[in-house]
């Protein structure tokens, strides 16, 4: 039976194989009977040389962060506690370290010596995934305490942190720093309205749409480094809107679901379901999208068969009926409405934008994949 702990190693699981249907060439990195996924769609899972690929995995029994040299070296497991949030992890700019939450602490964690640095710690707070400035200077997250949504900025180099938003009405989710301009922060809001941005000293909090629940809009981020952000309007169409203008344009209209740009905002990179059309590049000038391959994920959720956006009813007969653990976005064990979140593909690009990484519980159970863009 494997030791699992911190540094422990483990012998590659890669399989290789072409997709069926596209014959894109894929690689499968892990294959063992519990949860294995790729970091959030918002963060790459490979480090920038192209070298590492860093996933989390529920195979010691809780989920902790993995690491493998991409496509068949060994993997090691870098951390060893309870608590950790999966989709947390974000790789620093040069490489070097993971960032991520666990509990109400953000912390760092070498990716060679395992050497960790506790950041900030935000008394009895739950903090959500992490979004790392253009600079590499500070990390945004997501928290909830005391009933209330918060908006936190760490400084990566231990100095310490602080909440620069609260907000009373609404849940606040996914904040995100602009690609290029390191004090800009996107952030979501449910219920809607969804899209707002801030700044990092939390001045200038703006409104970008004016909607209710009944438009549902989901899975905004930047395209590329522009002035501009992208979003599913679900299940209808993939759309853009800028930041200057405010104004609201279709790019293509299909059931886009988890959405990321490449650097240049000229592609953008998603999975589909209802239908299961795979994972799709959308040329962002032309609307026009190319399969890349087709994971058959089980992309569990009721939400995703409606338009509408999930009400407290929706959330209120799942907890009756002890299917979800609380009514927070954040990862559960079990997640009737939204999730579980490890079915769903959330695919990335690699730095050289040349292949995606994505999840899969085709086998049964979720693993971590990596695709060459056809």
């Amino acid at each position: 039976m494997a030791q699992y702990g911190k540094g422990s190693t483990h012998p590659s699981e890669l399989r290789e194989f072409e997709d069926s249907q596209t014959g894109a060439h894929i690689y499968q990195l892990t294959d063992q009977p519990s949860i294995n996924h790729n970091l959030y769609f918002l963060t790459p899972s490979f480090t920038l040389d192209q070298q590492q690929v860093i996933f989390t995995s529920y195979r010691s029994g809780e989920p902790n962060f993995y690491k493998l040299k991409f496509p068949d070296g060994e993997l090691v497991q870098l951390t060893d506690t309870d608590g950790i949030h999966g989709y947390s992890g974000i790789i620093s700019k040069d490489g070097g370290e993971l960032f991520y939450t666990h509990g109400d602490t953000v912390k760092a964690i070498d990716l060679e010596s395992l050497q960790e640095r506790t950041l900030e710690r935000f008394d009895d707070g739950g903090l959500g995934e992490c979004s790392l400035s253009s600079d590499g200077k500070y990390l945004v997250t997501a928290m909830k305490r005391d009933g209330k949504s918060h908006i936190t900025v760490t400084a990566t180099d231990g100095s310490g942190g602080c909440i620069i938003h609260t907000s009373e009405n609404q849940t606040i989710i996914h904040p995100q720093f602009h690609p290029r301009h390191p004090d800009l922060i996107a952030y979501s809001g449910d219920p809607a309205p969804r899209m707002w941005t801030i700044q990092r000293d939390g001045t200038e909090n703006r409104l970008l749409y004016q909607h209710g629940n009944e438009e549902f809009l989901v899975h905004e981020t930047f395209l590329g480094d522009k002035a501009e952000m992208i979003v599913t309007h679900w299940p209808y169409a993939l759309r853009r809107i800028s930041l200057e203008t405010l104004e609201l344009q279709a790019i293509s209209e299909f059931n886009a679901w988890h959405i990321a740009s490449n650097r240049a905002g000229t592609r953008v990179l998603c999975d589909t379901v209802h239908p299961d059309i795979g994972l799709r590049m959308v040329d962002v000038e032309t609307g026009q999208h190319d399969p890349i391959c087709y994971p058959r994920s089980s992309c569990q959720g009721s939400q995703w068969k409606t338009d509408r956006y999930a009400l407290a009813e929706d959330w209120a007969a799942a907890q009756a009926a002890d299917r979800a653990e609380s009514l927070s976005w954040m990862e559960m064990k079990v997640d009737t409405v939204y999730g579980p979140q490890w079915t769903h593909p959330h695919p990335s690009f690699s730095p050289d934008e040349k292949m995606v990484v994505y999840t899969s519980d085709v086998s049964g159970h979720p693993q971590v994949y990596a695709a060459v863009v056809p």
